[in-house]
């Protein structure tokens, strides 16, 4: 499973982020990571069923540490890594196309 750090620095690599002035290289990462976010909570949320989805809701409540969340939706969702490697990949064909 990739980290958010991972996705950032391959963001970083494969969109030639790297020459930017830092300020303005977080303020976009930061823009880019909320929505692969989104689109991995919503893929996740439609892959679960409504008991799970439940306990995922139970867990954010308790404070659950996000690895404990990943480990959940991991052993739920068949090949949850891929899933969100695809996501991944996905974006970051949509903003080289925008490029």
């Amino acid at each position: 499973m990739e980290t958010n750090t991972q996705i950032q620095n391959d963001l970083i690599e494969e969109l030639g982020l790297a020459n930017l002035p830092d300020d303005k290289k977080e303020a976009l990462l930061m823009k880019m990571m909320e929505v692969v976010l989104k689109r991995i909570f919503v893929e996740t949320m439609e892959k679960l069923n409504e008991t799970d989805r439940q306990t995922y809701s139970d867990m954010v409540e308790a404070n659950a540490t996000p690895e404990e969340v990943e480990k959940f939706v991991a052993e739920k969702i068949s090949n949850y890594s891929g899933m969100v490697l695809k996501i991944v990949e996905k974006f970051k064909e949509e903003m080289k196309a925008q490029a």
